[in-house]
């Protein structure tokens, strides 16, 4: 079925690069207007114009997520020049690795930051316009980790786990005003970061999943694309796992 976002407008966080930039595109495929939102300016900018080029409408904005004040700005924007804000993706994330034991305040409180305090700065600042609209779908990009945990990720874990929490009340909060809230938990993705791992170690994770491939970006953007459509008007406060069945 060819899913049609014609007249929405969008907002995708950490769209510069990687499964965000794969999100933007998808929607604006599917005909929504974007706001391409990403900590630099230059990433972001370069996706509007792939999107421009293709025929299509999207603007860049800088926003640090972690920072309300340039969140609040930063929506207050995009409702000014796009005429509203229909769909909302929190994607923006970074990972700090390391074990527990070494890992310092700001190696947790910055992925905390950027994770999940972002995600609640932008769900708030975007439930205003969809409240007044009737209509709106959120959707947070959390992770598998967040429901398995993961050994030197307690920080990205944390964060995870919380922004599923985050959408489950957030979705209680807004399904009267005909909002829905979900989230999409990527497993083991193809992403600049993954193809860093050592091939021996890739290779195990690819091997220990039931579909034997690592997932892509545009796996996760269509499952972001279904969320956004109509097509998912009965869904709300769900976690889709996008994994290859690797949390079943």
């Amino acid at each position: 079925m060819n899913i049609k976002l014609d007249g929405r407008r969008a907002a995708v966080t950490g769209a510069g690069a990687g499964i965000g930039r794969e999100i933007a595109l998808t929607l604006a495929r599917a005909g929504a207007a974007l706001a391409v939102c990403d900590v630099v300016r230059e990433p972001a900018e370069a996706v509007a114009a792939d999107i421009n080029g293709a025929g299509g409408s999207a603007r860049a904005y800088a926003v640090d997520v972690s920072d309300s004040a340039q969140v609040n700005a930063t929506c207050d924007a995009v409702v000014a020049e796009l005429g509203g804000l229909d769909i909302l993706v929190n994607n923006a994330g970074i990972t700090r690795d390391t074990l527990m034991l070494r890992m310092s305040d700001d190696d947790f409180d910055r992925v905390l930051g950027v994770n999940l305090r972002g995600a609640f700065f932008f769900t708030r600042a975007a439930a205003r316009p969809m409240m007044k609209a009737r209509w709106g779908r959120i959707i947070n990009i959390a992770s598998v980790i967040g429901q398995m945990g993961n050994a030197g990720q307690a920080n990205y874990a944390a964060a995870k786990a919380g922004l599923i929490g985050l959408t489950k009340s957030a979705a209680r909060e807004l399904a009267a005003r005909n909002i829905t809230v979900n989230a999409v938990a990527p497993g083991f993705i193809a992403t600049a970061m993954t193809e860093k791992l050592d091939p021996a170690t890739r290779e195990a994770y690819v091997q220990a999943l039931p579909l034997k491939r690592a997932g892509t970006p545009e796996d996760v953007a269509n499952a972001c694309l279904f969320l956004a459509s109509d097509l998912a008007s009965y869904i709300t406060g769900q976690v889709i796992r996008v994994d290859g069945g690797m949390l079943m």
